[in-house]
């Protein structure tokens, strides 16, 4: 049970457009996890929000490190995150729990600053999950703010520029992989870098660049708007990126949802943060982006039903084709599904 149940239950919507087909293209699984409003994440919990109303017939499982073995080269324990995510995946094929396919492509980890000797880890993530495994993702997300949280593992600025990391990077393609970033806003420059040096391997850009609210970054809105929207364009420019639509919804996302007395509802939601995706439709095209859920990680701030309805919000203005690529068939494409 998330902590926070009886203050998200405050909000009750009727769903719009529930027959609209979605892929959920980003979200997490645990066995346990502290510090999270969803302790436990396992098939139980997700079937719940999945079942909420909307029309989700599939989703992509993203790293959280969740499950590493134990023993073993430190380097491989990470496939047992994709062990563990393509059984859950298993059950889900099965109908028993529902029809939505859950994690039906799988995003792992494996330490690129490995180097070259990183294939041997991807060869062994694609053997643990062969119809499901697409990819890796390695945050870079690094702040000088303390107030603002860097990425799991990251201990300083400048990993997308570092050669061992970008050594490791250049395995991915050769194997059909696609590799997903993270950064914080004044990072973008850097993530475009990569991608440019990388031409040939999809990029999948996290939580439109992951834009800081609080800490040093607290009532600049309106500056780090102008800022970050002139990263996203030039970002653009590059072919093989593709972005996706969601996870600014936490704590440091400065909205401040998670102190209110009730929760945001779609409407809220819609009218916070509809600019920043509409210009990331505007310069990336439908085609390039895609609608996510970053859940359990947002579901501090809001539920899954109203979460899923600020974006049909978001997206009402939209032709049909777009919503369809919005929504599934831009994540359908990406992640082979």
């Amino acid at each position: 049970m998330a902590a926070n149940d009886q203050w998200l239950a405050q909000i009750q919507e009727d769903i719009i457009d529930p027959d609209q087909p979605i892929c959920d293209p980003h979200h997490h699984l645990w066995g346990h996890r502290d510090g999270n409003v969803e302790p436990r994440y396992l098939m139980e919990e997700i079937q719940q929000d999945v079942q909420s109303g909307h029309n989700i017939v599939a989703t992509v499982f993203i790293e959280c490190n969740a499950m590493y073995r134990i023993s073993g080269p430190k380097e491989m324990q990470p496939v047992g995150e994709i062990e563990f995510v393509n059984g859950v995946a298993a059950m889900a094929e099965s109908g028993a729990y529902g029809k939505t396919k859950i994690a039906a492509g799988i995003i792992g980890f494996a330490d690129l600053q490995l180097g070259s000797r990183v294939k041997g880890v991807l060869e062994a993530q694609i053997a643990a999950a062969p119809n499901r495994f697409r990819g890796i993702r390695r945050t870079g997300a690094w702040d000088a703010d303390p107030v603002i949280s860097s990425g799991a593992g990251v201990t300083g600025p400048g990993l997308y520029m570092d050669n061992t990391f970008r050594e490791g990077l250049a395995e991915i393609a050769p194997l059909g992989l696609i590799f997903e970033g993270v950064c914080r806003h004044p990072q973008i420059s850097e993530f475009q870098n990569l991608a440019n040096t990388f031409p040939d391997t999809t990029m999948v850009l996290n939580h439109i660049g992951s834009i800081a609210g609080v800490g040093r970054y607290a009532g600049k809105r309106d500056e780090i708007f102008e800022s970050w929207k002139k990263d996203m364009f030039n970002l653009a420019t590059c072919p093989n990126v593709v972005v996706k639509l969601g996870g600014i919804n936490r704590d440091y996302n400065g909205f401040g949802w998670h102190e209110k007395p009730t929760p945001p509802s779609s409407q809220e939601l819609c009218e916070a943060t509809k600019h920043y995706y509409e210009i990331v439709i505007e310069y990336f095209g439908a085609d390039r982006c895609m609608f996510e859920s970053n859940f359990p990680i947002d579901k501090v701030s809001c539920s899954y039903a109203s979460l899923w309805n600020s974006f049909k919000r978001v997206a009402a203005d939209c032709s049909a084709n777009e919503r369809a690529q919005l929504f599934h068939d831009t994540a359908a494409r990406v992640y082979r599904l």
